[in-house]
């Protein structure tokens, strides 16, 4: 709900708002108007004048997905992409079950270190990211580690496009898709392809990561963006079922990956 929602709903004004809160009136119409960032005391305060102090929670959690907007592009265009590896290494760290839908590259977590150099190459190319390619890489390496912690699962699900698009050289590739059928065997591991064949519930627009149901990581081409919101996180959750609802696992999602293999193969013979 917006701001200006809240306070029309209770029947305030800017006036009215602003002295039942101690503020000065412009500081309601620069709010509202977007020309100041409210923090999170004076969303508390909004709330509980408006009469509705349980939705300063809903309304932190806008706060702090605006906030980690700005932040993640501020961190790629200037810290390197080995920060952003340690950034969420730490998020996976406090998870304990964790979903992952990608519908154009492998998931980070499973990625040789061949692949990963292509992919991280391109935060350098196309982001302005300072060249840290060899030490990113080697911390997403070390992120692997967690796929062998007890107490975790992890429940991953992508396209079969992501197994055929040539994002990086041919035998690179290979190795990649080698890796994959390997991991596909291990017990903390839930590991669907979704084959070109199958009827899907709904468009896969963009790859995203699920954190328990505490926060959403979606990626676009210039930033990465954590949403926390209750209703963002529960939507979340149900394209999630739905998506992995249509992938096949087991030996049937091998053979869709041996399958590419066998047909990227016969081009480096």
């Amino acid at each position: 709900m917006r701001l200006r929602e809240l306070r029309r709903d209770a029947r305030l004004t800017g006036r009215e708002l602003a002295e039942l809160n101690g503020w000065h009136p412009s500081k309601i119409s620069k709010i509202e108007g977007g020309k100041q960032t409210p923090d999170e005391a004076d969303l508390e305060a909004w709330a509980r004048a408006c009469g509705r102090p349980g939705l300063d929670g809903e309304l932190i959690a806008s706060l702090r997905t605006l906030e980690s907007h700005y932040v993640e592009h501020r961190r790629l265009f200037s810290t390197g992409m080995s920060a952003q590896q340690r950034a969420f290494s730490e998020l996976e760290g406090q998870t304990t079950v964790v979903r992952n839908f990608e519908n154009v590259f492998v998931p980070g977590l499973l990625q040789t270190p061949e692949y990963a150099r292509y992919r991280l190459a391109e935060g350098v190319a196309y982001d302005g990211a300072p060249d840290d390619i060899d030490e990113a890489v080697a911390v997403r390496m070390q992120r692997q580690q967690i796929l062998y912690r007890s107490g975790k699962k992890f429940h991953f699900v992508i396209t079969e496009a992501v197994l055929r698009y040539r994002l990086c050289p041919p035998e690179v590739m290979i190795g990649q898709l080698d890796r994959l059928v390997a991991l596909s065997t291990m017990p903390t591991i839930r590991f669907g392809v979704i084959p070109f064949e199958a009827q899907l519930p709904l468009a896969p627009v963009h790859g995203f990561w699920l954190m328990d149901e505490r926060v959403v990581v979606v990626e676009n081409f210039t930033a990465s963006q954590n949403l926390t919101q209750a209703t963002e996180t529960s939507a979340y959750a149900e394209i999630f079922a739905q998506l992995a609802g249509t992938a096949q696992y087991g030996s049937e999602a091998r053979a869709v990956i041996t399958s590419a293999l066998a047909d990227l193969s016969a081009l480096v013979t």
